[in-house]
C-alpha cells in the first residue's frame, strides 16, 4: 500500500506527464482494441452505411468522453468556471487554454482509431460498396438484373462468404478498389491532423508569446493552488481528529481508572506527547470548531482571496505604505521593501 501510495502522489506532482502518459495508453489501447474487435458486416443494403459509419465515428466519440473523464483538470476547470467571482476574476483567457489543453489530450485517441479504421478499410467498404460503378468492375456479357437485386448484390461484397454475385461484379477488384480509397482518406486525415497540430502548439506562441506565457502561468497557479488547498485541508483534518480523539480519551480514561495510577502513566509521556499536540494545535491555523471550518470552506468557495500579496501597514503619521509607498504621494523615505517570490514549473 506505501508503495502504491508513493506512486500516486508522484503522478499528482506530476500531473502534465501523468496525462501524457495517459493519452498514450488510450492511443494503444484503441488500436489494440480495433484489432481484438471481430468486424462483421450485415451485408444489407439497408444497415451496411449505418454500421460502417457507426464503427468509425462512434468508438472516436466514446474515446474523446472517456479522455475528458479521465483527465482530472475537467473537475477544476469546471468550478474555475462555476465560482462566484467574488474579490478574484475569472480571465476567460485562462479557461480557453485549459480547455484547449484537455482537449488536445482527449483526441489524441480518437484520431488513433480513426486512422487505424481507415487504413485497415473494412469500415470504408461495407458503408460505400452499395456506391460501385459496375462500369468499372462489371460484367457486360451478364443480362442486367434489377435495381433492387443490383443494390442487394453489392450490399454483399464486403461478406467473402455470402457473396455469389462473381459473375456480375468482380468482388476482388471492388474491395481493393474501396481499400484503396479507405487508406488515401486515413493518410489525408493524418496529414490535415498533423498540420492542425503543428500549427496549434508551435505557431500559436511564436504570435501571442506574451498572452501564452501569461495564460500558461495562471492555469498552473490555478491547479497548484487547488492541491495546495486540498493539502492543507486534509492536514487540518488529520490534526482535527487526532485531538478530538485524544481528549475523548482522556475525559473517558479519567472516568474509569484509577487517577493517581493514571497520573504516574502520563508523567513519563507528558513531554511528548505535549510537543505532538503544540504540533497538531500549530496545523490547525487558529480554526477550532467545526461552525468555523465550515465558514472557512464557504468563503473559499464564494469570496477567494485576491491574488495580491503586498503587505500593508500604518505609518506613523497613519497613511498607509504599500510596499513602501505612501498613498498621500508625500516624498520620504520608504521602509524596507519586502518581495514574494515564487517558482513554478511553467
Amino acid at each position: 500500500m506505501d508503495k502504491f501510495r508513493m506512486m500516486f502522489q508522484f503522478l499528482q506532482s506530476n500531473q502534465e506527464s501523468f496525462m501524457n502518459g495517459i493519452c498514450g495508453i488510450m492511443a494503444l489501447a484503441s488500436a489494440q482494441l480495433y484489432s481484438a474487435f471481430e468486424f462483421n458486416c450485415p451485408c444489407l443494403p439497408e444497415y451496411n452505411y449505418a454500421y460502417g459509419i457507426g464503427i468509425l465515428i462512434v468508438p472516436p466519440i466514446w474515446f474523446f468522453l472517456l479522455g475528458f473523464v479521465l483527465n482530472n483538470n475537467v473537475s477544476m476547470l469546471a468550478e474555475e468556471w462555476r465560482r462566484p467571482t467574488g474579490q478574484r476574476r475569472k480571465d476567460p483567457a485562462v479557461l480557453r487554454y485549459m480547455f484547449c489543453s484537455i482537449t488536445q489530450r482527449s483526441l489524441i485517441a480518437p484520431v488513433v482509431w480513426i486512422s487505424v479504421t481507415l487504413m485497415d478499410g473494412k469500415s470504408f467498404l461495407c458503408a460505400f460498396s452499395v456506391n460501385l460503378d459496375l462500369r468499372l468492375f462489371g460484367n457486360g456479357s451478364t443480362p442486367d438484373l434489377a435495381k433492387a437485386d443490383l443494390v442487394r448484390l453489392l450490399a454483399k461484397i464486403p461478406c467473402k462468404d455470402v457473396f455469389d454475385g462473381e459473375q456480375v461484379v468482380s468482388r476482388e477488384a471492388a474491395s481493393r478498389y474501396l481499400r484503396c480509397i479507405s487508406q488515401a482518406c486515413g493518410w489525408t486525415f493524418l496529414l490535415l491532423t498533423t498540420l492542425v497540430a503543428f500549427m496549434v502548439r508551435a505557431i500559436r506562441p511564436c504570435f501571442t508569446q506574451a498572452v501564452f506565457l501569461k495564460t500558461k502561468y495562471w492555469s498552473h497557479y490555478v491547479d497548484i493552488e487547488r492541491k495546495m488547498f486540498e493539502e492543507t485541508c486534509t492536514e487540518h483534518a488529520k490534526s482535527f481528529a487526532r485531538i478530538c480523539i485524544q481528549r475523548y480519551f482522556e475525559s473517558v480514561g479519567g472516568e474509569i481508572q484509577d487517577f493517581h495510577g493514571q497520573h504516574f502513566h502520563r508523567k513519563d509521556k507528558s513531554e511528548d506527547e505535549g510537543e505532538k499536540t503544540k504540533g497538531d494545535e500549530d496545523k490547525l491555523l487558529g480554526i477550532r470548531a467545526q461552525d468555523d471550518m465550515n465558514k472557512v470552506l464557504w468563503n473559499w468557495h464564494t469570496c477567494k482571496p485576491p491574488l495580491n500579496i503586498k503587505k500593508e501597514d500604518f505609518s506613523s503619521n497613519g497613511t498607509i505604505n504599500i510596499n513602501g509607498f505612501s498613498n498621500n504621494l508625500q516624498k520620504s523615505d520608504p521602509p524596507k521593501k519586502e518581495w514574494a517570490v515564487y517558482y513554478s514549473k511553467v
